[in-house]
């Protein structure tokens, strides 16, 4: 079972109580606050495509990079009418590899939960190296007891379309070894009169909040700020802002 490689044509329908507009203003804002130019953004860990779609329509130039296929798949739909097509690139945010440096990178929906506590040293190092002197690195996470929380509780999404249909069905167990939430994911789809089921596994790793201001100092990053003041800051969310040094 691999993430995303089915949830993707339908990941969009299934999360559209996302508030994406709410995150595109916190990074306005922090751009504002910092008062520096910012006009080329990294998207790391890109998906759909949405939120590159809305920061591109706000004026910003674009890059993505994803780890799945099938997500940069429906990010290329999603933003081929952009002023400025983004570049999408297929990377894992470890081996994140660009031609040159950004403003400013961000990584939203806790897609830093995704990443194993130990790879991100490596992250942040790659990081510190694409985003330009003076320039931000901004991301969310979920908060460990938020994790917690979930343990054992099971879930059910649908998309209940003409012609597409879908019931989703989870189950959240917590890995007190891993420190991770495994998320174990059946879609059902349907396909004429019948029904096509699939799996996928998705993990996330609990991070505290401390340990990454510690990690993101260590590979250069000051200023970091924790930002409990953030969208879904009442439901387990906190943004992390940090300024690459050398400015």
């Amino acid at each position: 079972m691999s993430s995303y490689e089915s949830l993707a044509p339908w990941y969009d329908r299934l999360t559209r109580d996302v508030p994406y507009e709410a995150f595109c203003d916190f990074y306005e804002e922090a751009f504002r606050q910092d008062g520096g130019e910012f006009h080329l953004l990294l998207d790391l860990g890109c998906g759909t495509g949405t939120m590159i779609s809305l920061m591109g329509r706000r004026g910003y130039e674009m890059i993505g990079t994803d780890a799945s296929v099938e997500m940069l798949m429906e990010a290329s739909s999603r933003c081929s009418d952009l002023p400025v097509p983004p570049v999408l690139l297929h990377q894992a945010s470890q081996r994140l590899d660009l031609y040159g440096t950004v403003d400013a990178a961000y990584c939203s929906l806790d897609g830093m939960n995704y990443i194993p506590g130990k790879d991100l040293p490596e992250v942040f190092r790659r990081l510190h190296l694409f985003v330009r002197p003076g320039g931000l690195f901004l991301f969310d996470v979920r908060l460990p007891e938020w994790f917690h929380a979930l343990d054992g509780q099971i879930f059910v999404d649908e998309v209940d379309e003409p012609g597409r249909e879908l019931l989703c069905l989870w189950r959240a167990d917590f890995d007190e070894e891993r420190k991770a939430l495994v998320y174990g994911m059946d879609l059902f789809q349907s396909v004429g009169k019948l029904w096509k089921r699939t799996g996928e596994e998705h993990v996330e790793y609990a991070h505290a909040p401390e340990s990454l201001k510690s990690m993101l100092e260590a590979a250069g990053f000051k200023d970091v700020r924790l930002r409990p003041d953030c969208p879904q800051g009442d439901d387990g969310r906190l943004f992390i802002t940090a300024k690459r040094d050398g400015a």
